[in-house]
């Protein structure tokens, strides 16, 4: 039996609307034996609904897109029953891929669904954002709302510096946020610039896990909290500690390795998951599910 392979495409994501890179890809699933059904997306939350209502019907779905696609794409088949859950392949065409860096996928379509083709399955947890999913890192704070009010066209253009521009905007005014979290059973309660609830070695393209500190499927996340600085020589050590990414040495961050956050403020501050927007509220259960989902790469 022929097996079938639903392809979901962002056609608005990247820095190139070239087609002729996906073209490549379809001939190289097609090689390999798949009848590929494409379907693009057309607004906001159509890869979920195409995942959800489809994606239990093929042996395979691979999305295109940035990581805002993926994630859409994963929330579509958590939907469904575990058993029903088909392996997933990504081909990033993002300006920012933050997890395709994590699993050195890569940012050229042909070479990543030859990669996919060789269908080697890797399992990998999938955080819970109370009733949304999310893929690799759930934030607040600083470099958080860079990621939705970046104009797509600056995204193209610059990629990973709009980031860093917005970012520094963000520590000049060092706006507080003030938080409470409970990170298996630890509390820290303070006033942060930034915090993350992470499953990847790369956020917002500017901060850098290194590879050993960080198990994609190992039922835990890495949750790092920037304080905010209260001398400007406290300040100079956090940057010293994120540039040179002296995570779990430095005492002006917290570092841990967590299963589940409990994150309690006020409801006004927003989130991103994998990039997109998400809106604050007064309490949000962070959690995982193990080996959630199945990908090729």
């Amino acid at each position: 039996m022929e097996k079938k392979l639903l392809f979901i495409v962002n056609p608005r994501a990247g820095k190139t609307k070239s087609r002729a890179p996906l073209f490549d890809a379809v001939s190289i699933f097609s090689e390999a034996g798949y009848l590929v059904r494409v379907a693009e997306t057309r607004r906001h939350g159509d890869a979920t609904e195409l995942a959800e209502r489809f994606g239990g019907d093929f042996d395979l779905v691979v999305c295109h897109g940035g990581d805002g696609t993926l994630n859409e794409t994963v929330n579509g088949i958590m939907r469904l029953p575990r058993e029903k859950r088909p392996p997933l392949s990504y081909l990033p065409g993002g300006s920012t891929n933050d997890f395709a860096a994590s699993l050195s996928i890569s940012s050229d379509p042909a070479l990543a669904a030859q990669s996919a083709m060789r269908l080697q399955p890797r399992d990998l947890d999938v955080g819970v954002f109370n009733e949304k999913n999310f893929v690799y890192v759930a934030s607040f704070g600083a470099f958080t709302r860079t990621a939705y009010t970046v104009p797509q066209d600056i995204k193209n253009m610059f990629g990973h510096f709009a980031y860093l521009l917005e970012g520094v905007k963000d520590l000049e005014t060092l706006c507080p946020y003030p938080m409470r979290l409970t990170a298996d059973g630890e509390v820290f309660d303070g006033e942060y610039l930034f915090g993350a609830v992470c499953n990847s070695t790369s956020i917002a393209g500017l901060m850098k896990l290194s590879p050993e500190a960080v198990d994609l499927c190992d039922g835990q996340f890495e949750l790092m909290l920037v304080p905010v600085p209260k001398t400007p020589l406290q300040l100079q050590r956090t940057i010293r500690a994120i540039i040179y990414e002296e995570y779990e040495t430095s005492d002006s961050l917290i570092f841990r390795h967590v299963r589940h956050v409990t994150a309690e403020s006020d409801g006004s501050i927003p989130w991103t998951l994998d990039g997109e927007y998400a809106p604050g509220v007064p309490k949000i259960e962070i959690g995982i599910e193990d080996n959630g989902i199945q990908m090729m790469i």
